[in-house]
């Protein structure tokens, strides 16, 4: 049996529990091994009943005094009850739903019992469906895997348990150096202790065994993309300069910020290498007018540019602002987008191809197959988080290695941005342009609803627009409103009289692009909204904002969402409601209703909540991350890229036989989670 072994043929597994592994990305002997515990429960220490901490999870190991005693409760439901002892103490247990339970406790038997300690309305000690084992070697730091349907923690121990039985030694990927300079235990004692830890300090060196291979595969595939591109030459240099006659046609002055930017990049294009760099700026901080800048220039040198954006109604409002950036001037700008009509995607097609059009915009309609261009020298895309790396490359396959431009709004520190996108040289635009207005942010709690509307009103009644934003709704919330509720509510009562829309994730495309169009042009003028908005058009109009809630968000969202409004000339204020009373939140209200620097709260946001709100499940684009995270294993990180260099200094294609197993660990990563 190796890692390649299908998992149906592992014993206790079969066809059946197959298909129930699948559900988990679990195929294979290999996937079953690498699918970690997301928990533990430690069993190690037994606690006597009578001294087990109240309100915390433990184990008690007790014999069953009492037969189990079924009970029929309102709904339909079962009850299960009995009654344990250690000799000294007494615990009452309740079991919900679970018919097995009388057959799998045995009166006068002894078990070890893991659950939260509570006491009931009798004042005695009790646990509510706790996890329990006979008196076996199984027990100690127990791990708790993601379930699936029928599949439980249980089962799959069980299955992990047999894997690793049969498996033998698993082999080594890491070159021997790499281990010793950086003090990794063996791969097969980091998969074992992952699994089933000896100790916690077992545990802690097979995590960092496990974290220091993912964050090296990825900066393995990230400095060969990077190194592969060095290779490339590009048919597009740049021998005209144009950044100063472009500045002469722009109706404001451009900071300090923005130049820089615009001539890293312009030095970029200037060399045979094609140029692959990352523009990140804040919400407002003028990254349109950078790519304008470079689009001029290109087309002064006789290039076409591709811009796309992840959605038509962005694609068409980064239409409109390119077409009046380019008033006067010869440069020809055109749309493509999906929902247009046949007729008309006919006739650009065959324009770019020509090359009478010299600025495609468009959404991933312009990386379709019969799209094609005379002369492509830069590819921008925006928002670039929402793109692989895959849709980047497919653009830049429509030209002969085209100079490359990605944009995003989302604030990172610079050495991090530049760890993290290992593939791109980083441009920051960390000054906002004049004129621009600060959005002003204050905390109320949820008494002040009445006043709020009454404001929201106000201006509404002034001919402006405002957004009403809503957290997304998990398992348990019992406390918050949905979106979809909480709509129906406005449009009904307090602002039946105006016209409200709603904006959430489970809509189509199509009517999502609708309603932001309708919010656009005026025809709505309150919208309530999930974070869906997080990434939307420029409404100028908006200038008041609601977040709701506000205590779900991370610091750099809510930075995010405010960046909707403050886009006109009128004074602009964002609300957020909350009745958080902890220290963290109130922390977090703070630092926004203080500063609008995304640079700054980007850094308080890290240091306070970590990067799973910072960048969401998906690690911002990147390939899945099983066990590391970017962000608080920055150490690990830096080691990882200082042994990645020097793998790839001496094999930038990892085509060495050496390093053939290293190869199939990037590929493993990137082909099947990046898309590249």
């Amino acid at each position: 049996m190796n890692f390649n072994t299908d998992i149906k043929y592992l014993k206790g597994v079969g066809s059946v529990r197959a298909e129930s592994f699948k559900k988990l990305s679990v195929d294979t002997v290999g996937a079953l091994l690498r699918n970690y515990p997301r928990n533990y429960e430690d069993w190690n220490k037994i606690y006597p009943i009578r001294e087990a901490p109240i309100g915390e999870n433990c184990c008690v190991k007790a014999i069953v005094s009492q037969a189990p005693v079924k009970v029929k409760i309102p709904g339909g439901r079962l009850l299960t009850k009995t009654t344990v002892t250690d000799g000294f103490g007494l615990l009452n247990i309740t079991f919900f739903n679970n018919k097995y339970i009388s057959n799998m406790l045995k009166e006068g038997e002894e078990y070890y019992f893991f659950g939260k300690i509570g006491i009931n309305r009798y004042s005695a000690r009790e646990m509510v469906s706790p996890t329990f084992r006979a008196e076996t070697k199984d027990t100690g730091i127990i791990p708790i895997y993601q379930q699936s349907g029928t599949l439980n923690s249980k089962t799959i121990e069980k299955c992990v348990r047999q894997a690793l039985g049969e498996i033998g030694e698993i082999p080594e990927f890491l070159p021997e150096g790499v281990i010793s300079e950086n003090s990794l235990c063996s791969l097969d004692y980091a998969i074992r202790n992952i699994h089933f830890p000896e100790s916690y300090e077992a545990l802690e060196r097979a995590r960092n065994r496990l974290i220091f291979d993912e964050l090296f595969a990825l900066q393995l595939g990230l400095l060969s993309i990077k190194s592969l591109n060095s290779e490339n030459i590009t048919d597009c240099v740049v021998k005209l300069d144009k950044t100063e006659e472009f500045c002469r046609l722009l109706p404001f002055e451009m900071t300090r910020a923005q130049k820089k930017a615009v001539g890293e990049a312009i030095d970029d294009m200037r060399k045979t290498e094609p140029m692959n760099r990352l523009l990140q700026g804040d919400v407002g901080s003028g990254k349109t007018a950078v790519a304008a800048a470079l689009v001029y220039t290109a087309a002064a040198n006789g290039f076409q540019s591709a811009m796309m954006a992840p959605t038509e109604v962005l694609a068409e409002q980064h239409y409109r602002t390119f077409q009046r950036l380019f008033g006067g001037t010869d440069i020809k700008v055109c749309l493509l987008t999906g929902s247009m009509k046949q007729g008309e995607k006919r006739v650009i097609k065959e324009k770019l191809e020509s090359g009478e059009i010299d600025f495609a915009i468009g959404t991933h309609a312009l990386i379709q197959q019969d799209v094609g261009f005379a002369r492509l020298g830069l590819v921008i895309t925006d928002e670039q988080h929402r793109f692989g790396v895959n849709q980047r490359t497919s653009l830049s396959q429509k030209g002969n290695n085209p100079h490359v431009y990605v944009m995003s709004a989302t604030p990172i520190p610079r050495t991090l941005a530049m760890i993290i996108y290992g593939d791109l040289n980083v441009s920051v635009l960390d000054e906002l342009p004049a004129g621009r207005q600060a959005v002003e942010t204050y905390r109320v709690g949820q008494e002040y609803h009445e006043r709020i509307y009454k404001y929201i009103k106000k201006h509404l009644d002034a001919g402006r627009q405002g957004y009403i934003v809503c957290p997304l709704i998990e398992e348990g919330d019992s406390d918050i409103v949905p979106a979809e509720e909480y709509y129906k509510i406005l449009s009904a009562g307090a602002f039946s009289d105006y016209r409200v829309g709603l904006l959430h994730g489970k809509m189509k495309p199509a009517e999502k692009d609708r309603i932001m169009r309708d919010f656009a042009a005026g025809a709505i003028q309150l919208l309530v909204s999930t974070v869906v908005i997080e990434v939307g058009v420029d409404v100028p109009n908006a200038c008041i904002m609601v977040i709701e809630n506000a205590e779900r968000f991370g610091l750099s969202q809510l930075h995010q969402l405010r960046g909707r409004i403050g886009r006109g000339t009128e004074k602009s204020t964002c609300i957020l409601v909350s009745d958080a009373q902890n220290e963290e939140a109130k922390q977090r209200f703070d630092i926004l209703c203080e500063t609008t620097d995304g640079f700054k709260i980007a850094d308080v946001d890290l240091k306070m909540r970590g990067p799973g709100d910072f960048f969401g499940k998906r690690q911002h684009g990147l390939p899945r991350l099983a066990l590391a995270d970017i962000l608080s294993d920055t150490r690990l990180l830096f080691q990882a890229q200082k042994s990645a260099a020097g793998i790839i200094a001496d094999d930038r294609s990892l085509s060495k036989p050496e390093n053939a197993r290293l190869r199939r660990q990037v590929e493993t990563m990137f082909v099947k989670n990046y898309g590249v």
